[in-house]
């Protein structure tokens, strides 16, 4: 199967495609035949890889969209014009081929969703320019998240997504001194993880393991080696500083070279008018003309 089925009843509900090769969603793929009762599309594994403009043009009901374990690449910005009902969109294992966060962006700007699923996808930080005001669940397990950043938590409490519920589990959270921005934020807001009471460390390892709520603030501590590495970084700043300072004074020195070329002359003939003083007086001392006569009565 490389494109959508036209002989379907326009009283369905639910539609599910797996294990096809569809390829592409092109154009108004549905539009051949309107589907205006459906609820549900499940198009998994089916080696999608773009959607185009209005691709799901002839669903007007449709009110969840899942396009998991498929190797995405491209998503039109009008990719979901046709569908402004969707309230759910699974994207699970589906943006591993290429990073799509700026496109799927465009797309999803002018929907009301209420559920993404982004499990499985590799997201080392949180999809920020993903979350739609009014997004009530955002599903990020199994991605390699190690910590959620101060930024990235307080993008959690914008006006519009005060009210979301992220699931984290089986992300390799790092237990270290980096991590107690989220450890209290999420010590405060365990409502909005459900799955919170299950987040264990993967790191480092002596905390292997461990449930990351039955620790203390106090036990995110940085090991010795990045506390190593941050010295090393700040003797590195000092270096690449005192080289700046160095190049900036020879500069100074070239650019003036004229002026101190002329203050070494006057510096020297200054040295020499001295000393020529101290010879003649020298001079005059060892004169014994000049001592004989200081001693005559």
């Amino acid at each position: 199967l490389e494109e959508p089925p036209r002989e379907l009843p326009s009283t369905v509900h639910n539609l599910s495609i797996s294990g096809s090769n569809l390829s592409a969603l092109h154009r108004a793929a549905f539009a051949a035949r309107p589907l205006p009762d459906l609820r549900l599309l499940r198009l998994r594994h089916d080696n999608i890889q773009i959607v185009e403009d209005m691709a799901l043009q002839g669903l007007p009901a449709l009110r969840t969209l899942d396009l998991s374990h498929n190797p995405l690449v491209s998503v039109a910005a009008g990719a979901f014009a046709g569908v402004p009902l969707l309230r759910t969109l699974q994207l699970n294992q589906a943006l591993l081929a290429a990073p799509l966060e700026e496109q799927l962006a465009l797309a999803l700007r002018n929907l009301s969703l209420r559920r993404l699923e982004l499990a499985g996808n590799g997201l080392r930080a949180l999809p920020a320019a993903l979350l739609p005001a009014g997004l009530e669940e955002l599903d990020l397990r199994n991605n390699s998240l190690q910590r959620l950043a101060a930024a990235e938590l307080q993008s959690l409490e914008a006006p519009g997504l005060r009210g979301l519920r992220l699931t984290l589990g089986a992300n390799p959270l790092s237990c270290d001194c980096a991590l107690r921005p989220f450890f209290t934020w999420l010590r405060a807001a365990t409502a909005r993880v459900p799955d919170a009471r299950s987040l264990r460390c993967a790191g480092p390892p002596p905390l292997r393991g461990a449930t990351l709520l039955h620790l203390r603030p106090e036990g995110l501590v940085c090991a010795a080696g990045e506390a190593g590495r941050l010295e090393t970084a700040s003797y590195v700043f000092f270096g690449i500083v005192l080289a700046l300072i160095g190049i900036v004074f020879l500069m100074v020195l070239y650019l003036n070279r004229r002026g101190i070329k002329r203050w070494l002359h006057n510096l020297r003939e200054a040295c020499r008018d001295q000393m020529e003083g101290y010879h003649y007086r020298y001079e005059q001392d060892a004169d014994p003309r000049h001592t004989s006569a200081i001693s005559t009565p």
